[in-house]
């Protein structure tokens, strides 16, 4: 079976029999998911194709161990291979806080383009969870990833940058401290648009009902209060046959969504914190800007375990990386402790992305089996009685183990993302 490459086109992902997928073990606890997660894909794909279909690994290097071979934590090779073949895994990269290095997640993200985080949130029956009810929230967060504070404008307290821009700013009728630190948030058009475009393609593809846009726009009107406004407009202009905005309902429609359209509405950040929590069936899709998307998808996990087992996606038009959504937990590092549950949830991703939905499915279907058998990693044994205590590498094989039953304990609704399958 030769081996061959994913291409992503215009919006349409085809994949070989064979393709070559890359793989970042990661830092931290990195190694310890992957060694867990691996098995796993290669067991999906043996069970739902019988040999007819083959992942090829290739590992690229990212992080510490790229930096200790290499001298470089992102080595060109690897941004070679990553424009090359277009679609790759990832554990958790080291970011540190303060000073030292940007973060390599964000650089891999601006590096090729990878605008959209996509992060389904969905309760896995059996997970412990704070809340009465984690089945009410099934949401699909659709995060800008290139804008906002991420795209790392900012000039250190004292510096000349600092001063120049102090001095601009209060020249133009601001008043910044002159002993302040600065930082720039950028919200284009384009790169807003083109967000909701994605997140209302994805609700038309999965049959969502709401698509939600989150801001801070009474206080930040010309970036959060912009995004609202583009988001809208993009939704008028090119689906305006499939979406009604909610302030039409308010009016002749009494309040009733027309068969098969979406529903676009939108909400203040800090309102839609209460909003998942007191309500959330009523959100379905949402899309946001870069950080208030990253606070609302790890409040979101909270919900349902834990960002351990929440997987996600960084998705643009050319290439697609796929990685655990957590930290690199150094202090579990080699420990064989951790959930590697995102990594394989974020697998499972990557294979609906391919096309490989049978693939996809046998793992979340496994992996819900196994929690609901109360075999679970100490992060979620501590929340749960009688539960069994597994290694992390234990957890895949348990995984694996009940892929051989054909009988589906999962009701993930997550739907796919760029596959034309």
């Amino acid at each position: 079976m030769k081996e061959g490459i994913i291409r992503i086109e215009n919006g349409r992902v085809e994949a070989p029999d064979r393709p070559v997928v890359l793989f970042i073990v990661g830092d931290g606890t990195g190694p310890d998911i992957w060694r867990a997660a691996r098995p796993v894909f290669d067991a999906a794909v043996e069970k739902a194709y019988r040999g007819k279909r083959k992942i090829a690994w290739r590992e690229v290097l990212a992080g510490e161990k790229a930096y200790r071979r290499t001298g470089s934590r992102l080595p060109a090779a690897t941004i070679s291979a990553v424009s090359k073949y277009g679609v790759a895994v990832k554990g958790p990269l080291t970011t540190p806080v303060a000073g030292g290095i940007r973060s390599l997640n964000v650089l891999l993200r601006r590096k090729f383009d990878l605008y959209a985080c996509i992060r389904p949130v969905s309760h896995v029956p059996g997970a412990p969870s704070p809340v009465k009810n984690p089945g009410r929230l099934d949401v699909v967060i659709f995060r800008e990833n290139t804008e906002d504070v991420y795209a790392g404008i900012e000039w250190k307290q004292g510096s000349p940058g600092a001063r120049k821009a102090v001095e601009f700013l209060n020249s133009m009728g601001s008043s910044v401290r002159p002993d302040s630190g600065i930082g720039v948030k950028p919200v284009s058009r384009e790169a807003s648009q083109r967000l909701v475009r994605a997140a209302i393609l994805y609700a038309l593809k999965n049959r969502r009902k709401v698509v939600t846009l989150v801001h801070k726009g009474n206080i930040m009107k010309f970036t959060e209060g912009a995004f609202r406004d583009w988001g809208y407009e993009v939704a008028r202009r090119e689906f305006g046959d499939v979406t009604i905005a909610e302030s039409e309902l308010r009016g002749n429609r009494a309040g009733v969504v027309p068969d098969g359209m979406i529903l676009l509405n939108d909400r203040i950040a800090d309102s839609m914190f209460q909003q998942v929590l007191l309500r959330p069936e009523e959100y379905d899709v949402i899309a946001t800007t870069n950080l208030n998307g990253d606070y609302l998808s790890d409040a979101c996990a909270a919900q349902v375990g834990g960002l351990g087992m929440v997987p996600g996606a960084n998705v643009g038009d050319t290439a697609a990386i796929f990685e655990a959504v957590h930290g690199t937990a150094t202090k579990y590092a080699g420990k064989d402790m951790v959930n590697p549950s995102s990594l394989i949830l974020s697998g499972a991703m990557m294979f609906d992305f391919i096309g490989w939905n049978e693939a996809a499915r046998a793992i979340r279907a496994a992996l819900a089996r196994t929690v609901r058998n109360r075999t679970v990693t100490y992060d979620l044994h501590r929340q749960m009685k009688n539960a069994t205590l597994l290694k992390c590498s234990v957890f895949g094989r348990e995984i694996i183990k009940n892929m051989t039953s054909s009988a589906s304990t999962l009701n993930y609704r997550l739907g796919t993302i760029g596959s034309t399958q």
